[in-house]
């Protein structure tokens, strides 16, 4: 039987698909018999957020620690910093998995910091996308592809969601100098079951963070043509929260959609899959989508956008794919609206995604990578 660990995940925002990929993880984690922990900040994440802190709290023996942390790089980092280290330290973990930019740091330098003391800690870092994002011909992201070059002595695993953050980061820092493994998100089995959609559903559903990385402005946009050219109003459903919510709440009143676009706040994507026909995924970036996963599993039909590894859970020239483009994404609403039946038989089907994309199959390479990092 393989060795206990203490695991701690460290990541800086407890939202989106990054706390998703964490909860799957720590649960499969906890079922394996692993003690593991939680560190990240405490001024992002609402109430949606605290219950699934709360639904976690009992099965985690390292507990869950919450302290503030800048997103960007700022004075106030070197405090935060601080006491993020002094958390982890008293956790005492063999492995420190750090998720996103932020938590990729911290995990890195504070798990190299505790080697000093003498503490056999492996330093695993997930990026999900995170700095990868930015455009390497930029001052920033000079900045930040030099600073993951230089962290990648302090590293003793990269793990990628995607073929595609793989390249990435191939393309924008460098081939990695340390073992890199490709490990799918995955769900877990009760979620491969088909939800049966609500008798006054809307046409369309956006469910994801309320920021423009997302597309929520492509998908507002898109509605209105479509809506013209199909001769009728669609009807849509906006579930989410963030920062820019209310420039979408003018753009909905200014385009004259009151009527037909409802807000929601957070809630889980099986209930909001219920709400809606087909649902729109507009992005304009991504690493590995969970929404894109869950959507499929659940067997609702989908248009998303061909970016990041969207594309690996689809297929290459799926007609589900469009790119980031209101005009393009109306042309795809227009057909599959047209004959919806049709349009679903084109999508994945669950056995193939469940042998790719399972929770388990995710869980047991990574503990994979654990293992091996602590025997370099």
């Amino acid at each position: 039987m393989a060795a206990h660990l203490r695991i701690v995940h460290c990541f800086r925002s407890p939202v989106g698909g990054i706390f998703r990929h964490v909860r799957d993880l720590t649960e499969a984690q906890v079922a394996a018999g692993h003690s593991v922990g939680i560190v990240c900040d405490s001024t992002t994440g609402g109430d949606y957020e605290e219950r699934l802190f709360d639904a976690m709290k009992e099965s985690l023996a390292l507990g869950i620690h919450r302290t503030p942390m800048q997103r960007h790089i700022g004075p106030g980092d070197l405090a935060a910093a601080w006491r993020t280290y002094g958390i982890i330290k008293e956790l005492r973990p063999d492995v420190l998995h750090g998720h996103g930019a932020k938590g990729g740091a911290y995990a890195r330098l504070f798990g190299s910091l505790l080697r000093v003391s003498r503490s056999r800690v492996a330093r695993l870092y997930s990026p999900h996308g995170g700095s990868l994002h930015y455009d390497e011909t930029t001052a920033t992201g000079k900045l930040f592809f030099a600073l993951e070059r230089f962290m990648a002595r302090f590293t003793d695993c990269l793990l990628f969601v995607s073929d595609y953050e793989r390249k990435t980061y191939r393309r924008k820092v460098g081939e990695p100098p340390i073992p890199n493994r490709l490990v799918y998100n995955g769900l877990r089995a009760v979620e491969f079951e088909p939800v049966a959609t609500a008798a006054d559903a809307a046409d369309l559903l956006y469910i994801g963070m309320m920021r423009d990385l997302k597309g929520p402005d492509i998908f507002i946009d898109a509605l209105a043509l479509a809506g013209s050219e199909l001769g009728r109003p669609l009807s849509a459903v906006m579930v989410g929260d963030g920062d820019d919510l209310p420039r979408y709440h003018a753009q909905v009143e200014r385009l004259g959609l009151t009527n037909h676009v409802r807000f929601v706040p957070p809630m889980p994507a099986g209930e909001a899959f219920a709400l809606a026909e087909l649902i729109v995924v507009p992005s304009r970036a991504e690493a590995m989508p969970y929404i894109v996963l869950e959507a499929l599993a659940a067997g609702m039909p989908m248009i998303a956008t061909a970016v990041g590894g969207i594309p690996e859970i689809f297929g290459e020239g799926s007609p589900a794919l469009i790119w980031p483009d209101a005009g393009r994404l109306a042309d795809r609403l227009r057909t599959a609206l047209n004959d919806l039946g049709a349009y679903r038989k084109l999508m994945p089907q669950g056995g193939e995604l469940k042998a790719r994309f399972g929770a388990d199959v995710m869980a047991a390479e990574i503990e994979k990578a654990y293992f091996a990092a602590l025997t370099l």
